[in-house]
């Protein structure tokens, strides 16, 4: 007897896992500041996200990137993440959530 297999989680539950990714230097969740551009997850499983970073010297850059890699893995019915990091279009304060831009005064 096999076991079913699981349905690939859609792209909105994989948006909304990745709330719980941080950027350790402003303590806010990569959703919310905007570095996330796009999150697709195909019907086999495989996510694929397009990000950015603040800055292209970003020193918390490669940390973020693998703690986005590795929430989506850890999604049940996700097969294989693929993070692309993108510079276009390049990121602005304009680019986060606007509550969050209050808060931080922009």
């Amino acid at each position: 007897m096999t076991t079913p297999v699981r349905p690939a989680p859609s792209s909105e539950v994989a948006r909304k896992a990745l709330r719980a990714v941080k950027d350790p230097e402003l303590g806010l969740n990569v959703i919310d500041i905007g570095l996330i551009y796009e999150v697709e997850v195909s019907e086999e499983g495989a996510a694929h996200v397009k990000m950015t970073l603040t800055s292209p010297g970003c020193p918390s850059g490669a940390e973020i990137m693998e703690d986005v890699r590795q929430t989506l893995a850890d999604l049940e019915g996700i097969t294989a993440v693929e993070v692309e990091l993108v510079w276009e279009p390049y990121w602005t304060p304009e680019k986060m959530d606007p509550r969050v831009r209050a808060f931080l005064g922009h």
